[in-house]
């Protein structure tokens, strides 16, 4: 399957370009989106039809989230302006551009607020790459919470949409790291009307017409992709009841969360009903004694049935619980089979549940292109030059800087990684651009992009290659609920073919005025494997010099917590890397990347993956620790101690957490064996471990037995009078890892 192929998701997607457009499109198109009354003058506005709020400085960029729904909604005719990092102390900052007539769209930015302000270590960041000048500060903790809070303070009758990651990821009850407890829906504790997850360019456009309309926005619950607060419940739906986990006892029989209802259906020899039936008071709640039976005893459709978690209170308290909820959610992320799900919050009379309605539907090659030909500006907006004092006018955002160059051809992942939230947010389900788009926008930064050199940055995405792969069958697809499409093994009804790629590569690289392309994305090197021509294609044309990859550990235990391949897929991509490099007559390198103290990770894993990194060369010069970001599987291991990839009861797998800062400190002290100041906490741990042979002076050592008298610096170890260990010299295929922190770790 070469392009998105949707027949078989629900067709109750509109395509983005059949909407009539909203009558203020006579205005035209904005060299900006507007951030002052002045601007909004200068365009003949009057008022704003949507404003939206952003904790990121403004780039009006296809990489920036604010831009292509500002971009997209203009495109629909609305008028659109933007308050990007206001100062969230009062309401009066919200009021810049006046009254919204239809709605505030807000959301903490391209990234988590708190990922954003907070280390991993939970210590606060002094840097913030999404604002100029590199400065911190700029949004508040849970930036969308607060955000929203004062735009109901400034004007109270507007209706309130939130999207952007942080309410993509904190759609239901979860788990908070810096504030290590599980905290409820941020439909709930922010107040919003409504809120979009994943990319929303789908909702944000019905939504946008519906209200001007006059439809009234509480009215609006049957948007895919989205999520609200209702109090009663619905006509004419079924409800399975997952509240609760298989527990000792009797055996008792029980809907099954993880499984679809059209194959319940044919489990039980029964057919699959296409209409809810007539005359059902509010939600019906269904086990599987009313399933059972033989003949035309009916299931109800999926489209009208929706699964009840356990609610806030049950997960809050009870850490199997979380795991299990977070278990039915991942497998509820198929758009072509997704049911939709409900979360009870509060009790007695304050309760009320979070309704989460299925993902939306995937866009087409076509939309895709849409989206990503709006008339950005691909800079950021002139107000920032002036603030940073710059004397040739340009901005230095580290965000956009890091973008500037580079082309985004796809969207979604299906490599399923735990520790990664790009499922979540952007699904499985690869949507590819086409080939003339990309090519239409590496002309346009040649053409129309300062600064350029012939240098593009990056030809990818979320993953590097993945354009174009998905299903060979698209009833498949519809109906998969696996996590990973290449865990533990590639699937054979995926497609691993990169001719689609490699023909991209070489049109692109053949443009007048561009003299190199190089790929900056995290590579999937068990499906490149799959294509030594590709492989061959990249290293000899889009490598410059380094070549970042993940195999993030070495030891099966934490690998498969994680769902990645194991390191022989690695050492089978490096003999290809080398071998092409050699080829072609150049010194490569592999800049690999590791985790420390992941969920499943033993302390001998981390011994095992240090004595491989000595053994190969490596000395890792920043690392990277886990970090339980909202929602993700790995998080959910993290705070339960269970493994949500197997189906939850109180007696499920046990999976060993890295908790505590010694230990976490041991972890990444393993990553740095090198360092000086490591070894005191290293030699302590190898002797309870039973492994003082690692302690000596000699090459097949991890560490010496002397130790300098200045910490730290390698200048000061190299005066001492023992002789220590030299950095490595690089060998083909190898490099020094040099980790700069967030971002560039795109994947993440």
């Amino acid at each position: 399957m070469s392009f998105v192929d949707v027949s078989e998701f629900p067709r109750d997607a509109k395509p983005l370009s059949r909407y009539r457009k909203y009558w203020a499109h006579r205005f035209g198109t904005a060299p900006f989106l507007p951030m002052s009354q002045a601007e909004m003058q200068a365009l003949g506005w009057d008022s704003c039809d949507v404003i939206l709020v952003t904790g990121d400085a403004y780039v009006d960029h296809p990489s920036f989230g604010m831009a292509v729904i500002g971009r997209m909604l203009e495109n629909q005719g609305f008028r659109v302006g933007i308050i990007a990092q206001p100062d969230w102390t009062s309401a009066e900052p919200f009021k810049a551009l006046g009254k919204p007539n239809l709605f505030w769209g807000v959301t903490s930015g391209n990234m988590d607020s708190m990922i954003n302000r907070y280390t991993a270590d939970r210590k606060l960041r002094s840097d913030d790459a999404y604002t100029a000048g590199n400065v911190g500060g700029k949004r508040p903790d849970r930036a969308a919470i607060v955000y929203s809070q004062r735009c109901r303070e400034a004007f109270p009758d507007v209706p309130i949409v939130l999207g952007g990651i942080e309410g993509s990821l904190r759609r239901i009850a979860h788990y908070d790291y810096w504030s290590d407890k599980v905290r409820r829906s941020i439909v709930v504790d922010s107040k919003c009307d409504l809120l979009l997850y994943g990319n929303a360019e789908r909702a944000i456009v019905e939504v946008a017409h519906r209200l001007a309309a006059r439809e009234p926005i509480a009215q609006i619950t049957d948007v895919r992709g989205t999520a609200f607060v209702r109090r009663e419940s619905p006509e004419g739906w079924f409800e399975i009841d997952s509240t609760s986990v298989d527990t000792p006892g009797p055996v008792e029989a029980h809907i099954n969360p993880y499984e679809m209802v059209s194959e319940q259906a044919r489990r039980e020899g029964a057919a699959c009903a296409t209409d809810a039936p007539s005359g059902v008071p509010g939600v019906a709640t269904i086990s599987l004694e009313g399933l059972r039976g033989k003949g035309a005893r009916k299931v109800p459709p999926r489209e009208r049935t929706v699964i009840r978690l356990p609610s806030y209170e049950q997960v809050k308290s009870d850490p199997v619980l979380y795991a299990h909820a977070s278990r039915v959610l991942h497998l509820e992320t198929n758009p072509g089979n997704a049911r939709a799900l409900v979360q009870a919050h509060g009790e007695g009379t304050t309760a009320r549940d979070v309704w989460i309605n299925p993902p939306p539907i995937p866009l087409t090659t076509e939309e895709m292109d849409l989206v990503f030909d709006l008339p950005y500006a691909r800079s950021p907006h002139p107000c920032y030059a002036d603030a940073q004092g710059s004397h040739d006018g340009e901005t230095k955002i580290p965000a956009w800087e890091m973008i500037r160059f580079s082309v985004n051809i796809m969207r979604g992942c299906f490599g399923g990684c735990t520790f990664c939230s790009i499922t979540e947010h952007e699904g499985r389900i690869i949507q590819s651009r086409s080939e003339a788009s990309i090519l239409r926008e590496v002309e346009d930064i040649r053409d129309k992009v300062k600064g350029f050199t012939g240098v593009v940055s990056d030809l990818g995405g979320p993953t590097a290659n993945m354009y174009r792969l998905g299903c060979k069958s698209p009833e498949i697809e519809a109906a998969c609920r696996k996590p990973s499409c290449v865990f533990p093994g590639i699937c054979q009804n995926l497609t691993t073919d990169h001719g689609p790629l490699i023909q991209l590569y070489r049109k692109a690289r053949s443009l007048k005025g561009i003299k190199k392309i190089l790929i900056g994305s995290g590579l999937r090197y068990d499906l490149a494997v799959r294509s030594p021509e590709y492989v061959k294609e990249l290293v000899q044309h889009h490598v410059g010099g380094y070549l970042k990859i993940a195999p993030e550990h070495t030891e099966a235990g934490p690998l498969d917590k994680m769902m990645k391949p194991g390191i022989g897929t690695y050492d089978r991509f490096k003999q290809l890397f080398d071998r092409f490099s050699a080829e072609a007559g150049k010194q490569q390198f592999l800049v690999p990347y590791f985790i420390a103290a992941h969920p499943g990770t033993r302390d001998e894993d981390m011994l095992a993956l240090a004595v491989w990194l000595k053994k190969n060369g490596f000395r890792a010069d920043q690392v990277q620790t886990f970090y339980p970001s909202p929602m993700a599987t790995a998080t959910a291991m993290y705070h339960s101690g269970r493994n949500p990839l197997r189906r939850i009861t109180p007696e499920s797998e046990r999976v060993d957490i890295v908790k505590g800062e010694r230990r976490r400190r041991l972890h990444k002290a393993f990553l740095r064996y090198h360092d000086p100041n490591n070894w005191p906490l290293l030699r302590e741990a190898l002797k309870q471990m039973g492994r003082s042979d690692l302690i000596g002076n000699g090459k097949h050592h991890l560490i010496p037995t002397w130790q300098p008298q200045t910490d730290g610096a390698y200048t000061s170890a190299r005066r001492a009078n023992s002789t220590p260990a030299r950095p490595a010299k690089p060998r083909p295929g190898t490099a020094l890892t040099q980790h700069t922190g967030l971002p560039p770790r795109r994947k993440r």
